[in-house]
């Protein structure tokens, strides 16, 4: 595999679409949910939307798109501040190790310094130690514990 010469991250744009679409589609098998190409669309027409909350970067090796990123603004009334929340971050296999995930975390670093947002968050599987490793060296773990309440459970 000859390394990258360089990985640039950028908006995602309509045209990105199959493209994005095959990369998403692997993200999800790579987390083990059923195909479902119902959710595949709604994320789609989600980021498509400028009033619905998802946002999407790409990462592109000489215009071919690699990785993806898909983020949203979050409020933080602890410090009465608004952070960057990063939902998905996935990279093409072929591509892994040439800096492509990096390259859509600095997008996102970039563009929370620019909007003045107090933290880009993320939360990662404890067993995804090659996403643990890039984690690890680019931020700061937490102490928090996540924990996921089932509507209408209590």
């Amino acid at each position: 595999m000859v390394p990258a010469t360089e990985v640039t991250a950028r908006a995602i744009e309509p045209q990105d679409h199959a493209r994005w679409a095959e990369l998403y589609g692997h993200y999800r098998e790579f987390y083990r949910l059923q195909p479902d190409d119902a959710v595949i669309d709604r994320v789609w027409s989600w980021i498509l939307d400028p009033s619905h909350e998802v946002k999407a970067f790409v990462a592109c090796i000489d215009d071919r798109v690699v990785g993806l990123a898909h983020y949203r603004r979050f409020s933080r009334p602890s410090s009465g501040t608004t952070g960057l929340f990063l939902d998905d971050l996935f990279t093409a296999a072929d591509v892994r190790g040439q800096g492509v995930a990096r390259s859509l975390l600095a997008e996102l670093s970039r563009l929370a310094d620019q909007d003045s947002n107090s933290v880009v968050r993320w939360i990662t599987a404890a067993d995804n130690a090659t996403a643990r490793t890039l984690s690890d060296s680019a931020a700061a773990a937490t102490s928090w514990v996540t924990y996921d309440l089932a509507p209408g459970s209590l």
